[in-house]
């Protein structure tokens, strides 16, 4: 209602955000830490909203480069060898449901000493897989995208909005260690509340930190901002 636009952006799976992006009230959702956007149609139904349609309002799908079926196939495999020698991890529930990369559970329903995340990442990493560790999963992926590659792109790609202009006029949310590029790319950046315990690992913290965490956190941030907007007329 205050006229911004809303894009949800997580490492869950790809599964996850083409529902979002079909039933909640927001303009696109990215996924799997960048790899993977669907835009709405939200955007070109509200031009009251004063927002630019997307370049097409059809669903459109980023990421998922040709092959990325074999390369999932050796993430699996490497995971597999990960929860064997770490036997406390297991493999996340939503791997079924992910198209280009492979999660193990690490805080989620399991609890994985940090030692351990640390040296699972450095075996990953050795074999020539990424890894991002958010607040309940560590990600093994052979994609080149993070959370500010994959919102950048999004943005010039379904809005049409350069990455010099949405660095500047776009703000950015997160709670966790895979949210640490997004903190440096954009201006303006909130954590909430939780994103304290991921501080130490942070390159770059968020700006503003909420009061609050998880949603409670993000419903303040946003009253806060649309309250702003009121107030500039």
């Amino acid at each position: 209602r205050a006229g911004l636009r809303l894009i949800a952006c997580t490492g869950r799976p790809a599964s996850w955000a083409e529902l979002l992006a079909s039933q909640w009230p927001i303009d696109a959702a990215i996924a799997e830490n960048g790899a993977v956007a669907f835009a709405t149609y939200r955007a070109a139904l509200a031009p009251e909203a004063g927002l630019e349609p997307p370049a097409s309002p059809a669903k459109l799908t980023l990421g998922g480069r040709p092959g990325a079926g074999a390369r999932r196939a050796e993430l699996l495999a490497l995971a597999h060898e990960l929860v064997t020698a770490f036997p406390e991890a297991r493999l996340a529930d939503d791997n079924a449901c992910r198209r280009t990369d492979v999660t193990l559970d690490v805080h989620e329903h399991r609890r994985v000493e940090p030692r351990d995340v640390l040296a699972m990442r450095a075996r990953a990493e050795a074999r020539g897989a990424r890894t991002l560790h958010s607040s309940v999963h560590l990600h093994l992926t052979f994609e080149g995208d993070d959370k500010a590659s994959g919102s950048l792109r999004a943005l010039e790609r379904i809005f049409g909005v350069g990455s010099t202009r949405a660095r500047a006029r776009y703000a950015y949310v997160g709670d966790s260690g895979n949210d640490a590029d997004a903190f440096a790319a954009f201006a303006l950046t909130f954590g909430v509340a939780n994103v304290a315990r991921h501080l130490s690992r942070l390159t770059m913290p968020p700006r503003y930190v909420t009061p609050s965490p998880m949603g409670r956190g993000f419903a303040e941030m946003a009253e806060r901002l649309a309250s702003l907007r009121l107030m500039r007329g």
